[in-house]
């Protein structure tokens, strides 16, 4: 049986770019925050049959971007610096799960850092700092 996002509670986006390629991408608000998904399939594999690794960066860089950009108050921004360590294998059909957490926003840069997992199962970790665009709100 397939994993159904919508039948957890989880909300599509709309395509947009680059994500309109990789997702869709799936989003579900968590107690003062949100998380953020895709459902791998065949497309997202490596010649291993395992998920790209980046098909797991794309999904941690659109999780903190998001999670920058409403911890912000919709300010814009850009990944100036991601790092990522890969902790275990996803496959398609799996569910990929990605959060994110602010640790501090100075003027222009914000600094973040998520993980992306399948279910209880951690599969990337990750922490960046994002250039901020546009004046602070306020």
């Amino acid at each position: 049986m397939s994993f159904d996002p919508a039948a957890e509670g989880w909300s599509p986006w709309p395509p947009s770019g680059f994500s309109g390629f990789t997702g869709p991408l799936w989003s579900r608000a968590e107690g003062d925050g949100w998380a953020y998904g895709v459902l791998a399939d065949e497309r997202h594999a490596n010649n291993h049959g395992i998920v790209h690794g980046g098909m797991l960066v794309t999904l941690l860089d659109n999780t903190l971007g998001i999670t920058v950009y409403r911890a912000t108050g919709k300010r814009p921004g850009v990944t100036m610096q991601l790092n990522t360590q890969f902790l275990s294998a996803a496959h398609p059909g799996e569910f990929l799960e990605g959060r994110g957490e602010v640790l501090r926003v100075a003027r222009s840069v914000a600094f973040v850092r998520g993980t992306v997992s399948v279910g209880d199962r951690l599969v990337a970790a990750g922490d960046g700092v994002w250039k901020l665009l546009g004046t602070p709100p306020g």
